[in-house]
C-alpha cells in the first residue's frame, strides 16, 4: 500500500491516541515520549516516501565492464552473481590483501547481514565482493562462523574500482550497490552514495537508513552510539 495515495492522520494525533503506558511513569515522562512518538512517526513515513522515491529511480547506468570473481563453486562472471534473481545487491567488503585483518565496522555489519541472508535469499541476490583471495575469505568466515553469506574475490579489482569499494589511491571503502537485470540488460539501480564529505559535524560518514543493526539498537540507548567506540573483531 502506497502510503501516498491516502490521506494520513496527522501524527502528533497518532501519538496522542497511542495506549501505551509503563508503570510508574510521570506526566512528564509521557508528555515527552508522546512528543517523540510523533516524530518517530513522521521518521516511518519519511522513510517510506524516500524508498518509495528511490524505487521510480530512472534506469541507472549498463554494466558493461570485465567484472570476474571467484567464488566458493567457482569463477563467475557480473551475470553469475545474479543466479535465478532478476535483483542483485553487492556489498564491497573492506579486506583487500593488503589488510592482515579484515575492517572490524564492515564485520559488525556483515555478521548480522549472515542471518538474514537466507530470507533475503527468496527475493534477491546478494553478494558479498572483497579483494582478498577466496581463501582468506572463506577461512573468516568459517572463524565468524557464517554460514549463509556468499563471498566472492573480485579477481582484477575492476569492479571494485568501478562501483567505489576502491578508491583511486588505493584505499578501500564499504559500498553497497543494488542492480538489476530486466530484458537481459544488466543495470545499475542504486548505490549509497553518502560519503566523507556529506557527514554532518561531529557524525561519522553514515547512510540512512543505517544498514546496520549495531547503530540503530544503540540509537534508541540513553548514550547513543557516541563518538569515541567502535565495534573489534575480538573482545
Amino acid at each position: 500500500m502506497d502510503a501516498r495515495t491516502h490521506t494520513l492522520t496527522p501524527a502528533d494525533e497518532l501519538a496522542r491516541r497511542g495506549p501505551v503506558r509503563f508503570p510508574n511513569e510521570s506526566a512528564e515522562y509521557r508528555a515527552a515520549r508522546t512528543a517523540l512518538l510523533a516524530e518517530e512517526l513522521e521518521l516511518r513515513r519519511h522513510i517510506e516516501r524516500v524508498a518509495a522515491q528511490r524505487r521510480e529511480l530512472p534506469p541507472g547506468g549498463e554494466v558493461r565492464g570485465d567484472y570476474r570473481f571467484q567464488g566458493e563453486d567457482g569463477p563467475t562472471d557480473f551475470a553469475g552473481l545474479f543466479g535465478d534473481k532478476d535483483t542483485l545487491a553487492v556489498y564491497s567488503f573492506m579486506f583487500g590483501p593488503q589488510r592482515e585483518r579484515p575492517c572490524p565496522m564492515c564485520t559488525a555489519l556483515l555478521g548480522p547481514l549472515d542471518g538474514n541472508a537466507a530470507d533475503l535469499g527468496q527475493k534477491i541476490s546478494l553478494a558479498v565482493v572483497a579483494r582478498s583471495p577466496l581463501e582468506r575469505l572463506l577461512d573468516f568466515k568459517r572463524e565468524r562462523g557464517w554460514r549463509n553469506l556468499r563471498l566472492f574475490q573480485d579477481l582484477n579489482d575492476n569492479f571494485s574500482r568501478d562501483y567505489f569499494g576502491l578508491l583511486p589511491d588505493g584505499s578501500e571503502v564499504p559500498a553497497f550497490n543494488v542492480f538489476t537485470r530486466r530484458d537481459g540488460t544488466i543495470r545499475h539501480f542504486w548505490s549509497g552514495e553518502m560519503t566523507g564529505d556529506s557527514a554532518d559535524p561531529g557524525q561519522d560518514p553514515r547512510g540512512a537508513p543505517d544498514l546496520s543493526p549495531l547503530w540503530t539498537v544503540l540509537d534508541m540507548t540513553p548514550d547513543g552510539r557516541g563518538a569515541d567506540w567502535y565495534p573489534k573483531l575480538d573482545y
